[in-house]
């Protein structure tokens, strides 16, 4: 495939004259998402950017490309997959931060960094022993590149990892990968649940209140946040049955300020930052991936419309 015409959906004229050869015989426009025109989307042959322009349409575009990981707002546009249309995301160091938040967030819960810091202020001088990785059943959804490389941090410090998938494959640094119908004993195990799902409708609330009900550890959420009923996992909070939850993700972003989960020692909320996008990075993969696409070359990258991911 063949593209010459490239409409970016940003104002990132200067980061890209950075990255893009000058050899690089192709046309750029760079327009902010909401100062696209029917025309500019008819003159491009590819559209790139975090998310669908307010006026988006086919027209002639040939392959949309994402500087997310997630194309959750891609997936949505009208007749994108009647229309043959190539549709690629964006992966760089996506494990490697998502692996790295999981790991401080489980070391602070494991090494008691509040209790102390409370015995801190209290001028208190109380010992008590930290708990170690290598005791830990980590039990992790989603086997994929995110999910493989959160497993190979756990797996370096000799905890227990197990992933669920929906076909149940072997992967590298999981002791064990059990398929989705097969899973349901798996959180009544697991000291941690670590959620690296897409949203599909396989997924959509799939931690819900029979999850939540056999859980006896913590969570965390670092895929999608509509994969949780969050009414479910407050009541699984309440009852005892959850012992903490990490969101990065939520249901509806920004989280609303009226939301209980704020309010909550047990609950830590993170802004959608556990694997923020580098725009250097997200320029670089774009230019890697163009080359493939042109060359007829495997697309890693590329979105599986069945799959939604």
């Amino acid at each position: 495939m063949m593209i010459k015409n490239i409409l970016i959906a940003g104002n990132y004229e200067e980061e890209f004259k950075k990255y893009v050869p000058e050899y690089l015989s192709k046309e750029f426009r760079f327009l902010s998402a909401e100062d696209i025109t029917e025309n500019d989307l008819s003159w491009a042959d590819a559209y790139v950017g975090f998310k669908p322009c307010p006026s988006f349409h086919l027209a002639n575009i040939k392959w949309v490309h994402s500087f997310n990981a997630g194309v959750n707002n891609y997936l949505e546009i009208e007749g994108l997959k009647d229309h043959n249309v190539l549709l690629t995301r964006t992966v760089c160091s996506f494990g490697q931060r998502i692996s790295e938040y999981c790991l401080s967030y489980i070391l602070r819960e494991l090494q008691y960094h509040q209790e102390f810091q409370q015995k801190q202020r209290e001028k208190a001088w109380e010992q008590r022993t930290p708990k170690m990785l290598r005791d830990q059943t980590i039990v992790i959804y989603g086997t994929g590149a995110i999910g493989q490389e959160v497993a190979k941090t756990f797996d370096f410090f000799g905890a227990n990892v197990i992933g669920v998938s929906q076909s149940g494959k072997s992967k590298h640094h999981f002791n064990e990968v059990s398929d989705t119908a097969s899973a349901a004993h798996l959180p009544s195990i697991a000291d941690w649940v670590i959620s690296t799902l897409p949203l599909t409708k396989e997924t959509s609330m799939m931690f819900n209140k029979e999850f939540f009900s056999q859980l006896n550890g913590s969570f965390i959420n670092v895929g999608r946040g509509a994969t949780v009923d969050e009414d479910a996992l407050i009541e699984a909070l309440d009852t005892g049955n959850l012992q903490s939850a990490i969101l990065d993700v939520l249901a509806e972003e920004p989280l609303p300020k009226n939301s209980s989960l704020w309010a909550r020692e047990n609950v830590t909320i993170t802004p959608h930052i556990s694997a923020l996008t580098e725009l250097s990075e997200a320029i670089t993969c774009f230019l890697e991936t163009l080359s493939k696409v042109e060359n007829n070359e495997p697309l890693p990258n590329k979105v599986d419309f069945l799959k939604g991911y």
